[in-house]
């Protein structure tokens, strides 16, 4: 046994078996003290989290909590519905 094999922790070698890869979670950006109040009214803060086609972007890319994320999905609905936002961009 060499002296690299045994620094080298167990299973990482090239026959071992590797560890699935975990990307910390971060924080929702819309909550907290200091976090912008979701209103249908702004339609600036809504845009972030819309895609270029229109599409409410899912909470695993965009880090907002579930409570976060369904006030955000009403809102826009919201302001779908008083054309502040595009339905659908062409």
């Amino acid at each position: 046994m060499s002296a690299v094999e045994a620094t080298e922790p167990q299973g990482t070698g090239a026959t071992g078996a590797r560890r699935p890869y975990h990307r910390k979670r971060k924080g929702c950006p819309l909550s907290g003290k200091t976090a912008p109040k979701i209103d249908y009214k702004d339609s600036r803060l809504l845009g972030r989290y819309i895609t270029e086609r229109g599409k409410i972007v899912p909470s695993r890319i965009s880090g907002v909590c579930q409570k976060k994320q369904r006030e955000l999905a009403v809102a826009i609905k919201r302001a779908r519905f008083m054309a502040l936002l595009p339905y659908v961009v062409i």
